[in-house]
């Protein structure tokens, strides 16, 4: 017979779900409650308690032995064992014959809780403890501390704690059963928060007529009010009671209760994403454009995780109120973050800010400031926005900023009416009818979001002719065709096209960012793609330097190309009129419309895109990029000779086992080296975090997590990036006057759970 198999090192110490060891002389006992079995009777695995706090709690729960609930998960995890009994096989990974684990996020399920009532002997070893209604009405109270800082909440959660705390002697303190009138109360303010909720998820605003446009005298019910007396009409006896004797034409529920309400709602529902969140602990953060709210300027704010099921999720979780100064701002937001939202920075790994353009100088300071605190927050771009654009609304000059709201103002009117698209397909028939190829091209990208595109400036100057007639023809319509809107923003457009100064900036950033193009293309690409990328900036840097150095023989070549476009348009070559009225009689003679050019744009162009690229992709960035030949697929690539430890140092302080990294990289690159024909190497750091082996390679996991968290990686399955999408979907369907932040977030994050006892209790304890 072969020779039996070589023992199996013992995985590394605090290696998450590992198989105790059942080798030796002392036996291990099974903890859970009623069960006999030990390891020198059975061949069944044991299992020790994790010494993550938050699934050792969560074992200590299952278990309902109170004489475990003192002890700290290190001492649990020495002397305690649980059988494969108590867990579903869903949870039990058998990798060889030889070897049983658990999933990481294995939880036991399965327990015997009531055999000890007819066996008087076995009731004093492992006791089992109890859980009244005032218990769990505790768990409840503790819950609330946890999603709010505020002091009365905190102060009566320890009041109630002492009052329900479980004596040694297996005896509990008397809590007072809740009274008639609690009850009621309680039950009352449920039926409230059940009325928000639902206006949040379906996206109902409060107040419904404006009351400017009543007559005096007139009362007319909001929309809670109007929800509250339908539900009232439909049968529910609670809120009847209560508003039986109230005069219809008062109001029900104020607005600062209305107010107060929904500030808990926002809490509870935003702490179970952050709960996530934390039990991850890593995490990135990335802001979205500045938005209008009810008249105030906000930023919403999304977070980037691995949740348990090794899944990347991109999650919004509120809005931040905006500030004009920069450094406010940046303090305001370390705060929200840290204080009221809880999260530890300490585990940031990635900040991002898509921006506006003219916002982008002031996210810059606000990056700039949290890298100075947390040097391991890397600022990166976010894989939802185009480079070249991200560039151009970054870039400090005013022309600039009017031809990209332009842009996105002729981009926004086309999609609003179908006929014009119709319209545009016309005159892009005639233009193009030597190029037929071309023109079908342009007319389908049309029909996309092109102002996001890579080549969205090469776009809109093989589009600005056809635009520019359409928009005339339009605007000059005598018939009754268009709406009088259609027409009046046709006109506006038109102008706005036909300006001198937006033709020159489009193709001076046209070919400025032609530099670019193809490097922020594979950013937004395949793994293997990024990590190439980063190796490609240097060429990148090289070529924009070499432009700067030579950019008067540059600019000719683009100005030349502007006076070509402008006099297809039949538009006058001139300078700007406002710079011709602010310098009237120090007007320079001499200074031509090319050289004005050069230096107001072109220069300061290229330069501040240097720049950025420098700043985005800090050395901290591009090494965190090279950690990517982890993936099977790039070190294939490279033929399996790679070196990820010099990189991974970044990250030493964030790997389970940061002294048996080499050795394990090793192993790594062993197992696909010689991996078996029909095996495909992975792709992607989602189709490796999935791997059902992964857990025995726990320090490229820990880096795997973290790199696929910044926010330059693409989420790489859609349904995990919805955050995003209902935030879109919730600004574009709302007005700018009726939206709330508040009920913002219930709409966007409809179906996260919600504890309407816990919304309840906390809005007793906050506002007794």
């Amino acid at each position: 017979p072969p020779p039996p198999p070589p023992p199996l090192l013992p995985p590394a110490r605090g290696f998450k779900g590992a198989a105790a060891s059942i080798q030796g002389t002392m036996p291990n006992f099974c903890a859970a409650p009623n069960c006999t079995c030990k390891s020198t009777q059975s061949d069944l695995a044991f299992f020790r308690f994790p010494r993550d706090p938050v699934r050792c709690q969560r074992w200590v729960e299952n278990c309902r032995r109170a004489d475990l609930e003192g002890k700290t998960p290190d001492q649990l995890n020495k002397h305690y064992r649980l059988c494969a009994k108590h867990f579903e096989t869903s949870m039990i990974c058998r990798s060889s014959p030889y070897r049983t684990v658990l999933r990481d996020d294995a939880v036991p399920t399965i327990f015997d809780l009531t055999s000890h009532l007819n066996n008087p002997r076995s009731r004093h070893r492992k006791r089992i403890k109890e859980l009244s209604e005032d218990e769990i009405r505790m768990l409840k109270q503790q819950k609330i501390g946890e999603a709010f800082g505020h002091e009365q909440a905190t102060q009566g959660l320890n009041a109630s704690n002492e009052q329900n705390t479980v004596l040694e002697e297996g005896q509990e303190e008397k809590v007072a059963p809740l009274t008639l009138e609690e009850r009621e109360k309680k039950d009352y303010l449920k039926s409230l928060f059940e009325i928000l909720i639902l206006m949040g998820k379906q996206n109902i605003p409060l107040d419904g007529h404006n009351v400017d446009e009543l007559p005096e005298g007139i009362f007319t019910s909001d929309n809670f009010q109007a929800l509250l007396e339908y539900r009232i009409n439909a049968g529910d006896e609670v809120l009847r009671k209560r508003f039986e004797m109230t005069a219809v034409n008062l109001e029900y529920c104020s607005k600062t209760q209305q107010k107060q309400m929904l500030e808990i709602c926002e809490s509870c529902v935003r702490e179970e994403t952050l709960r996530e969140v934390r039990d991850s602990h890593f995490f990135s953060l990335v802001t979205d454009e500045v938005v209008d709210i009810a008249g105030e300027e906000h930023l919403p704010v999304l977070v980037r995780f691995v949740d348990d099921s090794h899944n990347l999720r991109e999650e919004f979780i509120g809005f931040l109120p905006y500030e004009a100064d920069p450094e406010i701002l940046a303090v305001k937001f370390h705060t929200t973050i840290t204080e009221e939202w809880g999260l530890n920075m300490e585990y940031c790994r990635g900040q991002a800010y898509i921006v506006s353009s003219g916002f982008a100088s002031k996210m810059k300071i606000v990056a700039t400031r949290l890298l100075e605190k947390y040097p391991q927050a890397v600022y990166t771009l976010c894989s939802s926005c185009a480079l070249n654009v991200w560039l151009a609304k970054s870039v400090p000059v005013v022309g600039v900023s009017i031809a990209l709201g332009t842009m996105e103002e002729v981009c926004c009117l086309f999609h609003q009416s179908p006929q014009l698209l119709v319209e545009l397909d016309n005159t892009i028939s005639v233009l193009f009818q030597d190029n037929e190829e071309k023109g079908n091209e342009l007319k389908q990208i049309c029909r996309s979001q092109w102002t996001g595109r890579h080549d969205t400036f090469e776009v809109l100057v093989d589009l600005v002719q056809a635009l520019v007639l359409c928009l005339d023809a339009v605007s000059s319509d005598s018939s009754v065709r268009w709406s009088n809107f259609i027409v009046g923003r046709a006109f506006v457009l038109s102008s706005a096209l036909t300006d001198f100064d937006f033709i020159v900036t489009i193709v001076i950033l046209k070919n400025v960012l032609s530099f670019t193009r193809a490097f922020g293309k594979n950013l937004q690409g395949q793994t293997i793609d990024v990590f190439f990328a980063a190796s490609s900036l240097t060429a990148v840097l090289h070529s924009l330097n070499e432009v700067m150095e030579n950019i008067e023989v540059y600019h000719e070549f683009w100005f030349e190309e502007a006076t070509n476009l402008a006099e297809k348009l039949d538009v006058k070559i001139k300078l700007p009129g406002k710079f011709r009225r602010a310098q009237q009689r120090s007007l320079d003679s001499e200074l031509t419309s090319e050289n004005y050019y050069k230096e107001i744009l072109s220069v300061p162009t290229v330069e501040h895109i240097i720049q950025e690229l420098k700043d985005i992709f800090s050395e901290q960035h591009l090494k965190a990029l090279k950690c990517l030949s982890l993936v099977p697929s790039v070190m294939g690539q490279l033929k399996f000779s790679t070196s990820e430890e010099h990189h991974a140092d970044m990250y030493k302080n964030d790997l389970p086992n940061p002294d048996t990294l080499s050795a394990e990289l090793h192993c790594w690159r062993i197992k696909w080296k010689h991996r078996g024909k029909d095996i495909e190497l992975p792709a992607s750091i989602y189709e490796v975090l999935h791997l059902p082996d992964i857990k025995f390679f726990p320090n490229v996991y820990a880096l795997l997590k973290v790199l696929c968290i910044l926010p330059v990686m693409k989420v790489e399955n859609e349904k995990y990036e919805m955050g995003r999408k209902r935030l879109k979907a919730y600004l574009k369907s709302t007005s700018a006057l009726s939206r709330s932040s508040n009920l913002a977030l219930l709409n966007i994050n409809f179906d996260i759970k919600h504890d309407l006892d816990l919304m309840v209790d906390t809005y007793i304890k906050l506002y007794p």
